[in-house]
């Protein structure tokens, strides 16, 4: 990529920048769209200078006196003034197709900074001026051939490396494209059909069966399924009642929906994707910076082994200047570090816009590297392995009762529901069929009752129980109690028939996280504001290898610097809220859950889905990611250090010798190669 395009697009990604803080969200849209489209006409441009060059490099070879005489038909293809229709054949392609390169040049000497461009235009402008030379007079060999299709090459090479760094960016467009242009808002019984850019908070949209959400916002009517897989990841249509919040840009069911806007313009989840996205890409990582200096390093070698060359060549083994020049342009040409340049640029731009498609968002991408040497994970309890509401974990029957467990839970699901304690809701939850209930009764500290098919049934508390010296019919559940869960009876007609245990309901996917992190080879911890009892029955519960009970929130990151203190890499993962100081404190702070809250500012990495398992998969990425960034690096720099001696012509002597093009083959060859490489990079 030439210094100057890159310029252009970092300019113009400011520019989006800017509309964008300032909540311009149509401006944002537009910008970012003129950003894709800068990509886009640099693809465009390399693919329109390379076909015409070709077109023109044809008539050179034709005409080029070497290729005549290795074809035998210097007779046949020679006429008068053929050398000057050579030179101004030669003169457009060095022009037209070889202006991005001196462009290029001259903006790398400007800054000080000499780069690929600068290799590029130093062969190609020294072999076009000695052959000019030659067409005027000067004895010697003319090189138009080669340059031309050293120029073909060049631009065949960067036409490849611009549609993969197109590629690479294709999640930010399918973003930008998910939130629809225009929304049905409802203004009383009237429905007016409006820009998604002229709505604002509180406004009252209209969402039919089938169509895109337009905004982030929480329905006040209707119910459907909703798809949020380009958003979150997730591809299972997820339910969504009167209530509940849902995401600009997922695709509605065949339910039709009223939704009360709550975000807008830079504030909405597509919008914040999308800048996290953008920054992680542009962010430089430490290896992106080691592959910067090497690449810089790598030009100053070129250049000095490329005049050592001519000097060697010319002074030393007195060679012919003609050959000299062929070994120097051949030198410069294979060794342009574009290989080098994009190893890490574009698996940092793979990395980010698969992690984006799977609900992990990256915010810092040197935390993220760190990832990769992580030994210790700490998670939060509360919303993090745990769902954080109160359910029904373990259900026990008396001996001799003749009921199935459901059952058991179908009539105190419905006595429940006529309550409003926070027990009453999670064991009423517990069950959706519910029993036909009169005469309910409630007493305070106790329980409830009601009657049931004209029988009794009571959900009543321990101290109750023993209050009134119930016989347990061998019920035991001082275990549960010795676990710190809430233990309640079920009574019906005043005899016991079984007990239901609750607790805050570990997520299914958390022991699967655990099992995951500890085959990577990384203990796993738990913090928690909850008792010994609590903690002591989630550690077991999903195998954790420790955990610290009784933390209050501020103490969380005095335990991260403890843990830290032992020598161990760690990552915190919590809700990315009260968590906020152990996130900051820890070596990598992963915020799960954060849902349509994607802009925690003290979290590393977001995890947009309530899923434990996330955690694992995004240290994965971070390990994959690094292997490919070496693979890269190792390829780049394997290949100059081999490429560069064979240019110069060590092997001259074995009858090897290298021309300008087939380097600038081999060179183009290199950067392909670290492309696809790349593109195998997997979540």
């Amino acid at each position: 990529m030439t210094t100057q395009h890159k310029d252009n697009c970092h300019n113009q990604s400011k520019s989006s920048e800017h509309h964008h803080q300032n909540g311009d969200h149509k401006s944002h849209n537009k910008e970012h769209t003129g950003s894709e489209s800068c990509h886009t006409g640099m693809v465009d441009e390399f693919k329109k200078r390379f076909w015409i060059s070709l077109i023109l490099t044809l008539p050179v070879l034709f005409l080029s006196p070497m290729i005549r005489g290795f074809f035998h038909v210097q007779e046949m293809l020679t006429f008068a003034g053929d050398t000057y229709v050579l030179f101004f054949l030669a003169t457009l392609i060095f022009v037209y197709g070889g202006w991005p390169f001196l462009r290029g040049l001259v903006t790398e000497v400007g800054s000080k900074k000499p780069g690929m461009m600068t290799l590029i235009s130093v062969a190609i402008l020294v072999g076009f001026a000695y052959s000019a030379a030659v067409v005027f007079g000067l004895p010697g060999k003319l090189f138009f051939w080669e340059i031309a299709t050293l120029i073909d090459v060049m631009l065949l090479g960067h036409w490849i490396e611009m549609r993969s760094v197109a590629g690479a960016s294709k999640a930010l467009e399918a973003l930008a494209g998910l939130v629809p242009s225009h929304a049905h808002k409802l203004q009383g019984t009237e429905i007016e059909d409006v820009p998604v850019n002229e709505l604002h908070v509180d406004d009252v949209v209209l969402v039919r069966p089938g169509e895109k959400i337009p905004v982030d916002g929480v329905i006040i009517e209707g119910q459907s399924f909703v798809n949020e897989a380009l958003l979150t990841g997730e591809s299972q249509p997820a339910s969504r009642a009167v209530g509940e919040k849902v995401i600009g840009g997922s695709l509605n069911g065949d339910g039709s929906l009223h939704v009360k806007i709550t975000k807008v313009g830079k504030d909405s989840f597509v919008s914040q994707v999308i800048e996290l996205v953008r920054q992680s890409q542009e962010s430089k990582s430490k290896m992106q910076d080691l592959a910067s200096r090497a690449a810089f390093y790598l030009t100053i070698i070129a250049l000095s082994v490329g005049v050592f060359t001519m000097f060697v060549w010319f002074y030393v083994v007195e060679q012919s200047f003609v050959f000299a020049l062929e070994r120097t342009v051949t030198v410069m040409v294979i060794t342009c570090p574009h290989a080098l340049g994009l190893a890490v640029p574009l698996v940092v731009a793979v990395s980010t816009s698969l992690a984006a498609q799977s609900g992990l968002l990256i915010r810092n991408r040197v935390a993220f590297e760190r990832a990769r040497n992580l030994q210790c994970v700490v998670f939060d309890k509360t919303g993090t392995l745990t769902e954080g509401n109160f359910g029904i974990t373990d259900v026990r029957l008396a001996k001799g009762v003749d009921m199935s467990e459901e059952k058991l839970i179908t009539l105190a699901a419905s006595v429940e529901s006529h309550s409003q304690h926070p027990i009453a809701h999670a064991i009423a939850s517990a069950d959706k069929k519910k029993e036909r209930v009169t005469e309910f009764k409630s007493f305070s500290g106790k329980g409830v009752q009601g009657v049931i098919d004209g029988k009794i049934v009571q959900v009543m508390s321990p101290g109750y129980v023993r209050e009134k010296k119930i016989d347990l019919h061998g019920l035991v559940v001082e275990d549960l109690m010795k676990e710190g869960k809430t233990v309640v009876f079920v009574l019906v007609n005043e005899n016991i028939v079984g007990a239901l245990a609750l607790a805050d309901v570990v997520r299914t996917q958390a022991r699967g996280a655990i099992e995951r992190l500890h085959s990577m080879g990384i203990k796993t911890m738990m913090i928690t504001g909850d008792n010994e009892k609590v903690a002591a029955w989630v550690a077991k519960e999903i195998g954790l290898d420790d955990y610290f009970s009784e933390v209050l929130p501020e103490q969380k990151a005095q335990k991260i610097q403890e843990i830290q203190k032992h020598g161990l890499t760690v990552a915190m993962v919590g809700d990315g809220v009260n968590d906020a100081p152990a996130l900051a404190a820890a070596d990598v702070g992963i915020a799960i859950g954060a849902g349509t809250d994607v802009a925690v500012e003290t979290a590393d990495i977001i995890l947009v889905k309530d899923n434990p398992q996330d955690v694992a998969a995004i240290l994965g990425l971070a390990r994959a990611t690094y292997r490919k960034m070496i693979q890269n690096l190792i390829w780049a720099t394997g290949y100059n250090a081999i490429a560069i001696p064979l240019a110069a012509g060590v092997l001259y002597s074995y009858g090897v010798v290298m021309g300008p093009a087939l380097g600038a083959i081999l060179m183009s060859l290199s950067t392909v190669i670290v492309a696809i490489n790349a593109k195998f990079l997997r979540v």
